[in-house]
């Protein structure tokens, strides 16, 4: 069996293998898309061919959409290449289920794969055809926070940004720059309405895409590329929106066993492969079953009947209280202490901590217990049934192939926002943060983590993090074993309001966390022994 159009002709097979096919007709599908999409994604990778892809195939099998997603990948052509092509830009969908077993089923809803080149004319040609369609509605976009980022650390343009400035809207290279260039056109063409919705798992998503395209256009418009029209185009929501959203689906990236359980079942050419960028893909995505995604309903040019295939279409408030209740109490801090210590500990999956009695206890203390009180209630999800559902289904999930490793990386850019948020709604509401144990716990283990020491005195290589070498140099001369060598190195960094939002002193458990800090390099077991400590 063959992942392509003449390989489904076999339903037999397919059926045979347990794997569901499209009910639609894929090839019919993808001619109509062609001649007028409604829907362009940016950002051709793994959350988006299995969620996004998926709610568009959920959308066509119920006949509420009749036309698929036109993918354009801005980064890694080799997906392309690699990925779309040789498959007739199908998608073998694999849910990743708690008890072991797998549902899967074929996609068919990506219609077209094109390469954001602006310096290969049928690419180009093809993206500027399809942005001057009066009925285009949306364009998506899972690129990454990275993609929309302009600027250094100094505030100065990238150099590529730059160059995109300096060479104008027909020479574009990075995301923003081709989005912006194709806004161009579309604007030229008639100034039609559109929805330009971010989808990628950062806060304020839709306010940072907004304000990087309307950077380039301004640029541009500084050199004479574009018009100033142009850019209060850009600017008027009633033209070009730019919802927000939030999004949760964890998506490992593919797993052997997943690739030879395939295998087994008679599909052919299931390998992943890694792109010359150092993209981890292959023609089938694993994930877990559970996802939620939540956009602000503002469609200039009417949009997809989303709400059908379980997208949350709600107002900009309410968006941002679902990413406040997931990123600041529900999940991500849960995710954060359980990788720090995982690596400390030496576990290489996050499903199997979920089986150690402290780390367990750990992440019930941090989310159900410590962070409900303070918990920003949506009012369309309980706060109460999405915590118990990651504690309980989703990270014990044993066949979600995610290490501690991965989720350790860039942790001084995330704990801000994953305890500083509850820590000062503590502040807030009770004078000081006195009453937390768990949470200064999380954050003496990042700490003791940055030693680069297990529990039980191996050696082992932090994950990659902007803030690694000033940390680590802020932490010299602390021995593990030897408590006496700590002298206050933590102070610098616990009263530093830029990693943690607020001074950890003001608020009242900077001597904690040191405290703990303290019993945790105490020698071989101590993290294991201050963790059974406070949370007996």
């Amino acid at each position: 069996m063959k992942l392509t159009l003449a390989g489904l002709k076999d339903t037999a097979a397919w059926q045979a293998a347990g794997i569901k096919l499209p009910s639609y007709d894929v090839e019919k599908l993808a001619e109509n898309t062609r001649k007028a999409p409604v829907w362009v994604h940016f950002g051709a990778g793994n959350i988006f061919r299995i969620f996004i892809g998926g709610l568009a195939d959920k959308l066509i099998e119920e006949g509420a959409l009749d036309k698929g997603i036109t993918c354009v990948e801005t980064f890694d052509f080799d997906v392309v290449d690699k990925i779309y092509k040789p498959y007739d830009n199908l998608v073998l969908a694999v849910t990743l289920k708690a008890d072991g077993s797998t549902d899967k089923a074929v996609l068919g809803s990506l219609t077209e794969a094109i390469k954001a080149q602006s310096g290969v004319a049928e690419e180009w040609n093809r993206l500027k055809e399809i942005f001057v369609n009066p009925d285009l509605q949306m364009i998506s976009f899972t690129i990454t926070e990275k993609g929309y980022a302009l600027k250094n650390a100094e505030g100065n343009f990238f150099p590529f940004i730059q160059a995109d400035i300096d060479n104008g809207p027909d020479k574009a290279g990075s995301a923003m720059a081709v989005v912006c260039a194709l806004l161009w056109e579309r604007f030229q063409a008639g100034k039609y309405p559109l929805s330009v919705v971010s989808m990628d798992n950062c806060s304020h998503n839709g306010e940072k895409l907004q304000n990087s395209i309307v950077t380039m256009a301004k640029e541009w418009e500084k050199k004479g590329f574009v018009s100033a029209e142009f850019v209060d185009y850009l600017c008027d929501e009633k033209q070009v929106a730019f919802p927000w959203s939030m999004i949760d689906k964890i998506t490992p990236r593919p797993a052997d066993s997943v690739c030879e359980e395939l295998e087994k079942a008679g599909v052919e050419g299931m390998a992943p492969v890694i792109t010359s960028k150092k993209t981890y893909i292959a023609p089938f995505v694993n994930a877990e079953g559970p996802q939620y995604l939540v956009i602000e309903d503002k469609f200039p040019n009417g949009r997809p009947a989303l709400e059908k295939a379980g997208v949350y279409m709600t107002d900009r408030d309410t968006v941002n209280k679902v990413e406040r209740m997931k990123v600041t109490t529900c999940l991500n801090p849960l995710h954060t202490a359980l990788a720090v210590y995982g690596c400390v500990l030496g576990y290489d999956l996050i499903a199997n901590e979920m089986k150690d009695e402290e780390l367990n206890k750990l992440v019930h203390q941090i989310g159900p217990v410590e962070g409900m009180p303070v918990v920003t209630n949506p009012g369309i999800l309980s706060p109460e049934a999405f915590v118990d559902e990651v504690i309980n289904v989703r990270i014990p999930n044993p066949f979600m192939p995610d290490t501690p490793q991965r989720i350790a990386t860039d942790t001084s850019q995330k704990v801000g926002i994953r305890y500083g948020e509850t820590i000062k709604s503590y502040v807030a509401k009770y004078g000081d943060a006195k009453k937390l144990t768990a949470i200064p716990l999380a954050i003496a283990g990042w700490c003791r983590y940055l030693l680069g020491v297990q529990d039980d005195g191996e050696k082992f290589e932090l994950s990659a993090d902007p803030m690694v070498p000033e940390l680590v140099q802020a932490l010299e001369g602390i021995e593990v074993g030897h408590p006496e060598t700590y002298k206050g190195q933590l102070k610098g960094i616990l009263s530093n309001a830029n990693i943690f939002g607020i001074d950890l002193y003001e608020a009242g458990i900077g001597e904690k966390i040191e405290e703990m800090f303290l019993e945790e390099i105490a020698g071989t077991g101590a993290v294991r022994a201050t963790l059974k400590k406070y949370l007996a």
